[in-house]
């Protein structure tokens, strides 16, 4: 009988810390919340995306989505930060009061205008390379000058003899031919090698440097 006593006694303390233990744990989860809700701007009303939601007592939290909406698990009496970009800081206390296992919030975020110190953007490192480079730039043509350069003498005749011939051309050239060979039918028609005022105009136009190809000309 007194071998038996501790063991009754060991039990009745094993039990007393598990009916312990339980009315701890249904304490605990009768507190627990589903603690979901949106974000939205106090001017607009639009979705604040990607908010940082933090449960200051546990330090856990989740981030809002793209249109706003968060959802977390969370305590009664917790206190709830809630941050994002551009926006002040917001708290909410979640009441102990509710009687539901659920809680809903829409949480206003107020915009926070934040004035930034001025910014100097230089384009040259120092100002030996602002003199280098305002030395060395090359300063583009004006209309006037490419209007100069286009009317040159030169670039008018390489641009007409490489100019191909259009319909009016091609007539005009068709219908000398046809008189030529009108005007010569029935008798022969003279060689010009023989005429002594073509040989005359060839080495005229050889001397002129006319013959030279167009990459002889540019140079």
């Amino acid at each position: 009988m007194k071998k038996s006593l501790p063991c009754l006694f060991t039990l009745l303390l094993c039990s007393f810390f598990c009916n312990a233990i339980q009315a701890q744990e249904l304490q605990d989860n009768s507190n627990l919340v589903q603690f979901s809700g949106i974000t939205i701007t106090a001017d607009s009303l639009n979705p604040v995306p990607y908010a940082k939601i933090v449960d200051v007592g546990s330090h856990r939290g989740t981030n809002s989505d793209v249109n706003g909406y968060f959802s977390f698990v969370a305590h009664k009496k917790d206190t709830v930060v809630f941050t994002a970009l551009g926006f002040k800081p917001a708290s909410f206390i979640i009441p102990d009061t509710i009687t539901k296992q659920r809680y809903s919030l829409i949480q206003l975020m107020t915009a926070d205008t934040l004035t930034l110190a001025a910014a100097f953007i230089f384009p040259w490192p120092t100002l030996e390379d602002f003199k280098r480079a305002f030395v060395e730039t090359k300063i583009p043509d004006d209309d006037l000058e490419i209007a100069r350069k286009n009317l040159l003498a030169a670039d008018i005749r390489m641009r007409a003899e490489e100019y191909p011939m259009d319909a009016s051309m091609n007539y005009r050239n068709y219908i000398d031919n046809q008189t030529s060979k009108l005007y010569y039918f029935g008798q022969q028609q003279p060689f010009n090698i023989f005429n002594p005022f073509a040989w005359a105009k060839f080495i005229k136009a050889w001397k002129d440097g006319k013959f030279k190809s167009q990459q002889e000309r540019l140079k």
